[in-house]
């Protein structure tokens, strides 16, 4: 197990178990809650007594720090079984919820899962909303599955906004590692569309992994009820756009939905 190139700091934490006990097949992102830099984030696990550390952390200038080799496990999740397979990453973020992240972390994060899976062989990143389903799931050889903090402990960690996302990124990665170009807004453009809500009235409406016909389908469907879309694009296959979900699911094609 190799580390990152993309590092442009280092500093071992001693909180840490060496050689970890499971092939990596998962990447947990945590929230530092706060918008420290590399080096500070680094500094934040050097003491024995913090009983914590992360395999990666990256500042709020996007820098990227090393504290514990991804041959180990780092001690990050309030899970053992969960840190012995993730690569954890701590991003720098806002000390209140949602605990947003910048357009330079949220980018440098992106390319450092692109780089992680690569490294150990995966071709896609899996973003499973449910916990239940998600902790059963095997991902197959070449996959990866994102798991979160929140899932092993009372904690908002990534936060809202982060968790918000993870659809997003999942998708944005996969693309990378799959060479396909990706056409995406700028978390500033983003920011400027409002959320809104939609009625589904049919049991049948598939979500699918980008906004477009093009894109394939998650397997999964909304049901009927009320969701909240944070983002609306074009796309390919409807005459309506389609709309990004705030589970993160995926997407669905606004020709069958009413807008509230």
């Amino acid at each position: 197990m190799s580390n990152s190139k993309l590092i442009s700091y280092t500093k071992i934490s001693p909180n840490k178990t060496k050689s970890r006990k499971h092939s990596i097949d998962r990447i947990t992102p945590h929230c530092v809650v706060g918008q420290l830099s590399a080096e500070s984030i680094g500094n934040c696990f050097v003491s024995p007594t913090r009983k914590a550390s992360c395999n990666y952390g990256i500042g709020t200038d996007g820098r990227v720090v090393l504290c514990v080799d991804e041959k180990d496990r780092s001690w990050c999740s309030s899970n053992s079984a969960n840190d012995n397979r993730a690569v954890t990453i701590e991003c720098a973020s806002d000390k209140t919820a949602p605990y947003e992240m910048n357009n330079k972390v949220y980018n440098s994060l992106v390319g450092l899962c692109v780089d992680i899976c690569r490294r150990n062989g995966k071709t896609k990143l899996l973003w499973i909303p449910d916990k239940e389903k998600a902790l059963k799931y095997s991902p197959k050889s070449d996959e990866m599955l994102i798991t979160v903090h929140r899932w092993f402990a009372n904690k908002a960690c990534p936060g809202d906004w982060l968790y918000s996302r993870l659809g997003k990124l999942a998708q944005q990665v996969t693309d990378q590692l799959s060479g396909s170009a990706v056409s995406d807004v700028t978390e500033k453009e983003e920011s400027t569309q409002k959320a809104f809500k939609v009625k589904v009235s049919t049991k049948q409406l598939r979500i699918r992994k980008g906004p477009g016909t093009n894109y394939g389908l998650t397997g999964a469907y909304t049901g009927v009820g009320t969701f909240t879309i944070v983002e609306k694009r074009a796309g390919s296959g409807s005459a309506a756009g389609w709309g990004r979900l705030q589970s993160g699911a995926g997407w669905i094609a606004l020709d069958y939905v009413t807008e509230l």
